[in-house]
């Protein structure tokens, strides 16, 4: 177990890859929900950045006449959520370790420790991946649907409805779901490995990656329980998020957990 306390770390080694089941997604959310159970105001705490964030991104949208953008950004903006689940995986690290008696600060003081490390990294990875993928489609859009929807789309979604519209839906669907599985394929470990142990970000994104080549069933699984999870919370105006996402982050630690052995 890396040091948490800012000190300088020596290099950790890359831990070996385990034989997963479909059983590990099951338990993770179990042991997920539990953590939530057991500390829900750190969870809450962490939900709720995201939640308004999403009510305030769509005000903005309201606010400058871009409604039309609501519609990727909707299906873009779950991508964050890895990075914004850190502090979740902490909260479980200690759990897991027998560690309840810690006050909200020392979390974030974990947190804000991490900014010599290497999450910053991983963070601008999957920022500049949202904002690749925000530009990706509004030109779709524009490719569709011409530059003239984007104007008229603000007063009527009748466009959406034509042929070019749901061709357009198709096709950005299609393309988001395969920017989601890469994205997926580099965060699914990658991150509560970088907050436990001392390796470079690049070797963590290869890491995950392997733990997906390892097991594609039980992973790709886990992915569509995310997107499924993370789908109906959003459908009550954002506000299932709070109950999806702690729970999905604390068991991202526990599936991490059941992916890699660790070699220290």
């Amino acid at each position: 177990m890396s040091d948490m306390t800012g000190a300088p770390l020596a290099p950790s080694k890359v831990p070996e890859l385990r034989e997963m089941s479909m059983g590990d997604i099951g338990q993770a959310l179990g042991a997920g929900l539990r953590d939530y159970w057991r500390k829900p105001m750190m969870g809450l705490f962490f939900s709720h950045v995201y939640v308004v964030g999403g009510w305030l991104l769509y005000l903005m949208l309201f606010l400058w006449h871009m409604e039309w953008l609501a519609i990727p950004l909707t299906f873009g903006f779950p991508l964050l959520g890895p990075f914004l689940a850190v502090g979740l995986y902490e909260v479980s690290r200690r759990l897991e370790a027998g560690q309840t008696e810690w006050r909200r600060n020392d979390i974030f003081g974990v947190i804000w420790r991490q900014r010599l490390r290497q999450l910053p990294s991983m963070a601008w990875v999957i920022i500049v991946y949202f904002l690749f993928w925000s530009f990706f489609a509004h030109m779709l859009f524009a490719l569709f649907l011409g530059p003239s929807a984007l104007t008229n789309v603000t007063t009527s979604y009748a466009y959406l409805l034509q042929r070019e519209g749901l061709s357009m839906l198709l096709v950005g669907t299609a393309f988001g779901a395969v920017f989601a599985f890469v994205l997926f394929c580099l965060t699914a470990v990658s991150l509560p490995l970088l907050l436990e142990k001392e390796l470079d970000f690049v070797t963590a994104m290869l890491t995950s990656i392997a733990v997906v080549r390892k097991n594609p069933g039980v992973m790709l699984t886990w992915g569509f329980t995310i997107a499924a999870l993370t789908f109906l919370g959003m459908l009550p105006g954002l506000l299932g998020l709070f109950v999806v996402l702690p729970v999905l982050g604390h068991a991202t630690w526990h599936i991490y957990r059941r992916a890699l052995q660790s070699v220290d």
